[in-house]
């Protein structure tokens, strides 16, 4: 499990793809003696397992599906990428639940500065739309971020300018793509209330959540 809290902001030294999968290398500043292998971390929201480490940089292996799903496939040499390693039991959870399974990809559709913060718009899929609230959370690229204010096709962000100065937003423009990871809990607000594989009704109904004071 990750925050969305990122540590910091590392480079894509390779990404070899062959086939379906792929190697992925990233240099980091990580102490190589606090990451073991098959520990967990964030590139980019995408939750990978260290399989290889060097001088100065990690080795990941990037399943089929993940480079379907996520915006790694777009990566190149040098690209900066968020990195955060996994929370551990005795951290404090101070952006939101981030599992580091990324739902989708969304692009970029404009970019402006309001007062010395940055907004941005991104357009995405309607099936994941649904998971998005104004005022909810959402990961982006690995980014724990609230959301400003959902449309038909896409939402909106505010980021301070602290979050772009040590995150890649600071690089990002209008057409790129960034990987999109919603609130977990939604969905399983979703599973609750539609009963998916369940035999009978929960008897959770958007009456008895708004009158929880959860809506």
């Amino acid at each position: 499990m990750f925050t969305g809290l990122i540590e910091e902001v590392g480079k894509v030294v390779k990404l070899e793809v062959t086939g379906a999968a792929g190697i992925l290398t990233v240099a980091a500043a990580f102490p190589q003696d606090e990451v073991a292998l098959g520990d967990s971390i964030a590139i980019n929201g995408v939750c990978l397992t260290v399989t290889q480490k060097g001088a100065g940089t990690f080795g990941f292996d990037v399943s089929p599906e993940t480079i379907e799903r996520s915006a790694l496939r777009s990566m190149k040499n040098g690209s900066p990428v968020n990195l955060e390693r996994a929370l551990p039991l005795s951290g404090r959870l101070d952006g939101h639940i981030v599992s580091g399974h990324v739902d989708c990809v969304a692009t970029i559709g404009d970019r402006r500065e309001i007062s010395g913060n940055t907004v941005f718009s991104f357009r995405m899929a309607h099936e994941y739309l649904k998971y998005v609230a104004t005022k909810g959370s959402v990961a982006i690229d690995g980014i724990s971020l609230t959301v400003n204010a959902v449309a038909e096709d896409g939402f909106s962000v505010n980021i301070i300018p602290h979050t772009t100065a040590n995150t890649t937003l600071k690089y990002r423009q209008v057409g790129d793509q960034v990987n999109i990871e919603t609130d977990i809990l939604a969905k399983y607000v979703e599973r609750l209330l539609t009963g998916r594989g369940e035999a009978k009704s929960s008897g959770i109904t958007l009456e008895l959540l708004a009158k929880s004071g959860f809506m």
